[in-house]
């Protein structure tokens, strides 16, 4: 579990350390967008890959895979002579990760059922959770604490000996794997395989980009050929399964009650919750000139109530469960309004920074794990590895897709403010409040809409829960 939670970590730890990687390695706004956004490419891209390898060869072996990986990665991340490297180093870290993780689910997924698989599935959305908010608070603490003189390299380092220490420990605790006779024969999708990569790629980096570059014209037709690309998977799916292959993406797991509304509310959280966390923590310290200390407990209260409330909401009256995830991604839409009013004004307004900070974490973990159970729960015993593959792609593709729009809009709106958004990384100079008022803003927008396209499957849950004739 240590491990998991470094890759959860790994996916926000970097953005409290951005301004000082920006200075160490003279890279620009978009250079250190990708540092946080190539890992959660190569991630969401590989997501289903790895479940489906995992289903193949054997869980426990393509986890120990997975941590070799990372951990090989995260030494070239930690030495990185340069921003290239430090980029390539990412993209191969999250490609570990996505090793490792999809495992730790389809476990849950293949092992529980009832109600012992909706408090598993309780927990690791609560560590999720948890995980990618503290790193920002561990990225802060690490970057400060400034160990040896490597300024941001610990953030990486860190990660070799717990890597060395779980290579050591899984094969003694947990038992080889037995290959199911049903896996015998199947084959991974390598044409499938083929049209998503590009597809993440053309969606991805074009929004990552388009600031600095000004929009020129390959951007809008990139983001356009990606999406072709990502309608042609489907197709490509669909034909592979005619043919009687083993697709990358069975498409009928999409038919489970209520994974639809599930899987897009999802998406639209994770959008907004990748922007909030990349614009806030550069305003932070660009903008108010904190500390990467500094800036990474600011976010204490938010990880301490999206912990807390995502593993506790079980607790609550069972006849309110099902209104959770809208309840909690509205109060998640009006702490951000509140959030933009508060720093529009270029100060950090006392102590209402930190309650909304706890709001929003607190309407994230109420709204966030009980969604990710509902979504879940009723998905057939043969389709989990498909669904947790399917689940955790989501999350990450709207991840990744948060940092590089919002990151952008961001960027943006600052430079428009009299300074570039390369000059305002390197040298600490202020962003514009107005920059981070317009992206909470439009945070708070997509928040609001997650809410709505969340009620289908809380339709679906109370349903479920009356006596049947009623």
């Amino acid at each position: 579990m240590t491990c998991y939670q470094k890759c959860l970590t790994d996916v926000t730890i970097v953005n409290v350390a951005m301004p000082t990687i920006g200075s160490s390695l003279h890279a620009s706004g978009a250079a250190l967008q990708l540092v946080v956004a190539g890992y959660m490419v190569s991630y969401a891209m590989l997501l289903i890959t790895g479940a489906r390898l995992g289903q193949l060869y054997g869980r426990r072996r393509l986890f120990l895979a997975g941590v070799a990986l990372f951990t090989v990665s995260s030494l070239a991340c930690g030495l990185a002579p340069g921003i290239v490297v430090l980029i390539t180093a990412r993209f191969v870290q999250g490609a570990g990760a996505a090793a490792m993780v999809p495992q730790i689910i389809s476990v849950i997924q293949a092992r529980f059922s009832g109600a012992a698989r909706a408090k598993a599935l309780s927990a690791y959305s609560a560590v999720l959770a948890g995980g990618f908010v503290a790193g920002q608070v561990l990225g802060g603490v690490i970057v400060s604490a400034n160990l040896f003189g490597a300024q941001w390299r610990p953030i990486f380092l860190v990660n070799v000996p717990i890597g060395l220490a779980v290579l050591a420990l899984v094969p003694r605790v947990i038992p080889p794997d037995e290959r199911a006779p049903a896996q015998a024969g199947r084959r991974l999708d390598l044409a499938g395989l083929a049209v998503a990569v590009p597809a993440v790629f053309l969606i991805v980096l074009p929004l990552v980009l388009r600031h600095q570059e000004g929009w020129p014209w390959w951007v809008p037709a990139g983001i356009a050929a990606g999406l072709m690309l990502a309608a042609a998977f489907v197709w490509v799916e669909r034909w592979v399964a005619a043919r009687g292959g083993d697709p990358l993406l069975i498409l009928g797991v999409l038919r489970s009650p209520g994974i639809v509304s599930g899987l897009g509310t999802v998406v639209l959280a994770m959008v907004a919750y990748g922007g909030f966390l990349f614009s806030l923590s550069l305003h932070l310290q660009s903008g108010l000139g904190d500390s990467a200390l500094r800036a990474g407990l600011t976010f204490a209260p938010s990880a301490a109530t999206f912990g807390l409330c995502g593993y506790f909401w079980r607790r609550l009256p069972e006849r309110f469960h099902h209104l959770l995830t809208p309840a909690g991604l509205g109060v998640a839409a009006v702490a951000e309004i509140v959030l933009g009013l508060d720093l529009r004004t270029g100060t950090r307004g006392g102590l209402l920074l930190p309650v909304v900070l706890l709001v929003l974490g607190a309407g994230l973990g109420t709204g966030y794990s009980p969604l990710i159970t509902h979504a879940l729960a009723r998905v057939p015993l043969a389709d989990a590895a498909d669904a947790s593959g399917l689940l955790t792609t989501m999350l990450q593709l709207g991840q990744v897709t948060g940092v590089a729009a919002f990151g952008s809009l961001f960027l943006s709106l600052a430079a428009r403010a009299g300074r570039g958004a390369h000059q305002a990384v390197q040298a600490g100079l202020p962003s514009s409040p107005h920059a981070i008022a317009v992206t909470s803003g439009w945070l708070a927008v997509l928040f609001a809409i997650g809410a709505v396209t969340a009620l289908p499957l809380s339709r679906t849950v109370a349903r479920a829960r009356r006596p049947a004739g009623a």
